[in-house]
């Protein structure tokens, strides 16, 4: 089992991107995403459940909205408002309770004027 992920690229700061990340053959419980600027460690950024429910930590909250498509074991991620404190390598994660799951290779998103 894989995870494909896509969408990242460069936009201005106030733009828009849209990430998507797809499991080849297995629908994970828990799908999210993770960031990691340079020089810092990896960090939470939302979190969507097989029935829909969604976290998302503080400093996306409002701007960020993560979604997903069973038929399609796909996770998605709508990046608006974007600050250069966006910048970074989103990583996708599949996981089932209580297991470490699986990572997506990453893609980059600058956000620079």
């Amino acid at each position: 089992v894989q995870l494909v992920e896509s969408g990242g690229g460069m936009v201005q700061p106030g733009g828009s991107l849209r990430l998507s990340c797809t499991s080849s053959g297995r629908n994970f419980y828990n799908m999210g995403w993770y960031r990691q600027a340079a020089g810092n460690q990896r960090e939470w950024v939302a979190t969507v459940g097989r029935a829909g429910s969604t976290a998302y930590a503080d400093s996306v909250k409002g701007r960020f909205i993560v979604s997903r498509d069973n038929t399609k074991n796909t996770v998605n991620l709508q990046m608006n408002n974007l600050k250069p404190a966006d910048t970074g390598v989103y990583y996708c994660r599949a996981w089932e309770p209580r297991e470490n799951g699986i990572w997506g290779q990453g893609t980059k998103v600058t956000v620079s004027s």
